[in-house]
């Protein structure tokens, strides 16, 4: 590679993909002697509900966030990612991840792709919104495609 990545983002949905994505981005981070993080984002269970709940939803988006942390962790842990280069957020996909990159001088965001029959299958995904918004390279590593079987 003739570019040199100083901070690598992967981004993960916490299925048996997110492990299959991580290790892509592992050889790239060791390479290029590069810092790695790993995030997932949790969008608010306000979004999903559109607020028609009148009731609080803290303890329960407290506790799906405790979940994620746990579930990153392990996937991460195993690769050796330290706990403070593992992040849960919450918010829409593409938009925090953009912004994470942004904030953290990220210059390569590595995220699973579900690469079916055409670009146009794509639209509407998170890993294009994170393609077209970002601001450094992007990898989409290809998951979950048709009669492929898991070892997980």
């Amino acid at each position: 590679m003739s570019n040199e990545y100083r901070h690598i983002l992967v981004a993960v949905d916490l299925t048996k993909d997110s492990q299959r994505v991580l290790e892509r981005a592992l050889p790239i981070a060791e390479r290029n002697q590069a810092k790695l993080s790993i995030m997932h984002t949790l969008e608010p269970l306000g979004f999903a509900y559109g607020g028609d709940i009148p009731m609080d939803l803290t303890s329960i988006q407290d506790q799906l966030d405790d979940h994620a942390k746990q579930r990153l962790a392990e996937i991460a842990d195993p690769h050796n990612v330290p706990r403070e280069n593992q992040y849960v957020v919450v918010g829409m996909p593409d938009t925090e991840i953009h912004r994470f990159a942004e904030d953290h001088d990220v210059d390569l965001i590595v995220v699973g792709s579900h690469g079916r029959h055409g670009f146009a299958l794509l639209l509407g995904s998170t890993s294009t919104g994170v393609l077209h918004g970002a601001r450094c390279d992007v990898l989409a590593v290809r998951v979950g495609t048709d009669g492929e079987k898991s070892d997980e």
